[in-house]
């Protein structure tokens, strides 16, 4: 798989290094969400984009901890070891080989159409239920309070029901951190609002003593994947071929989005193996498994990206960077929270779901049965996603096996004009439909199938005209099929003989 490397340009260097002033705050507390240390957030941050930024297709990609892909390693990880302990760190850093060998995988084997696999309804549902999960996470730090409950929505709920637990200390520190963020977007999409935000809370803490809970001490030792049996080795299989899917659709939506805008192709299979070797790295460094950043994506290319290098200067200005990260001890849990918060709350989105309800009521309903299942089903929110796709499919093969047929009569002569897809879903449901017609027509002996409007015939459908056809024929009345495509009239021939009344082109 060959890929040239354009030279960097001055603009790559500034995206790069302004990028990770974003990526910093956001690393420390998308390792939150996956149930880590924030530390660990950094070595993703730092191996990621280094490994990941010369492989893939995009130029302006931007890999590293993001939000989505942190909640499903959370849930992934939950059942097999503590939250925060070193084994459940162990099992990060393993998982996020596994998953970066899934990628590569499917991207050396071709398997980048995968990144269609899921309908739009499922990923939009997906992303809304995972976003308030992830708030979920981060409303009981956010108000200070410790609780205890494997589902989010749950342990947040319980944790705003009683306002005289609140430390509100916390909650402005959070608040302010937020609205700090979401500000210095307004006024300038260049301006590190969230960096900002961490620095002054550092400064705040120390000056003033704060007693609350903190980042703490800082450990950058790091001793490799300790503890990993095989028994979670195998455990942890099915949850990184299903990070590895459904983690791809976010990196390859953006790649997909910012390659339309500017006109030219992209190559899934090169961003399969590119995400593959981001996740290899962060595992390697002992991160975590990584992913595509919308929001760090679009701030490198409005920042002048216009290589891949912009991504390999990201991780190399984090790598710089961690020496420094001891000064992070004192930074409050609750600023985290609120920069969570406010970087989650764009992905939470109402107003799609209700054009799905105008457009197609089935989608509509695939849409909210992932959301509830995702929702019901954290912290294992990957088993709704596996829900949705199940759901969508469903419906997709329910409405394949229903196959219109439209019918009138012309002197002696009866004309079927089935719409659909004939295949062995749909076939009996066709065959029951054309029997009626023809019975509730005696006087015709003529029957003319028109194939024109169907999509697809396979082997059962065209074995199933063939008994329509002998059952006409044995009661008089002459079968002729027109319309049919090449593939339809090839297998055709084959089965009913050359002397069968096919036609190709549809005459009336």
């Amino acid at each position: 798989m060959r890929t040239r490397i354009a030279r960097p340009v001055r603009g790559d260097v500034v995206a790069g290094v302004t990028v990770a002033l974003v990526l910093v705050p956001q690393a420390l507390a998308y390792a939150t969400i996956a149930g880590l240390d924030p530390v660990y957030g950094l070595y993703a941050a730092a191996a990621a984009p280094i490994a990941g930024a010369f492989v893939g297709s995009s130029p302006y990609l931007q890999t590293g901890p993001v939000a989505v892909t942190s909640l499903l390693t959370f849930g992934a990880l939950e059942p097999l070891a503590r939250p925060e302990s070193l084994h459940f760190a162990a099992l990060a850093a393993v998982l996020a080989v596994l998953v970066g060998l899934v990628r590569i995988l499917l991207g050396l084997l071709g398997g980048g159409p995968i990144a269609y696999l899921m309908s739009q309804p499922v990923v939009v549902s997906f992303t809304t239920a995972a976003a308030l999960l992830i708030i979920g996470t981060q409303v009981p730090p956010l108000l200070g309070v410790a609780t205890e409950s494997a589902n989010p929505i749950v342990g947040a709920t319980r944790a705003l029901a009683d306002p005289t637990t609140w430390a509100w200390t916390d909650l402005v520190l959070g608040l302010a951190a937020m609205a700090l963020m979401l500000a210095s977007r307004r006024l300038w999409s260049l301006f590190p609002g969230a960096l900002l935000a961490v620095v002054l809370a550092i400064v705040w803490s120390r000056a003033t003593g704060y007693d609350g809970r903190t980042v703490g001490a800082v450990n950058l030792s790091y001793d490799g994947p300790q503890g990993v049996s095989a028994t979670d080795l195998a455990a942890l299989l099915v949850p990184a071929l299903v990070i590895a899917i459904v983690g791809f659709a976010e990196p390859a939506s953006i790649a997909r989005r910012y390659a339309a805008a500017d006109r030219v192709p992209w190559n899934p299979n090169r961003e399969f193996v590119g995400q593959g070797l981001a996740n290899l790295a962060s595992g390697a460094a002992g991160g975590f498994p990584v992913g595509g950043s919308f929001s760090r994506t679009s701030l490198n290319r409005l920042s002048g990206a216009r290589t891949r290098w912009s991504g390999g200067i990201t991780g190399l200005v984090v790598l710089v960077i961690l020496p420094f990260v001891s000064v992070l001890s004192a930074l409050p849990l609750a600023v985290l929270a609120g920069l969570v918060i406010g970087a989650v709350a764009s992905l939470v989105d109402l107003r799609t779901p209700r054009l799905y309800w105008r457009w197609s009521k089935p989608q509509f309903t695939v849409g909210v049965l992932t959301a509830a299942a995702t929702m019901a089903l954290a912290p294992r929110v990957e088993r709704g996603v596996l829900i949705g796709v199940a759901a969508a499919l469903a419906v997709h093969l329910w409405r394949e096996m229903g196959v219109h047929l439209p019918a009138c009569v012309e002197d002696s002569t009866l004309h079927l004009r089935p719409t659909g897809v004939l295949y062995f879903g749909s076939a009996p449901a066709l065959e029951r439909s054309i029997s009626r017609l023809i019975a509730d027509h005696p006087s015709v002996d003529r029957v003319v199938l028109h194939l024109d409007r169907i999509g697809r015939l396979d082997l059962t459908g065209a074995l199933m005209l063939r008994d329509i056809l002998a059952d006409a024929e044995t009661a008089g009345r002459t079968f002729e099929i027109r319309g049919a495509g090449a593939h339809a009239t090839g297998l055709l021939v084959r089965l009913l003989g050359p002397e069968a009344r096919i036609a190709g082109d549809d005459v009336a």
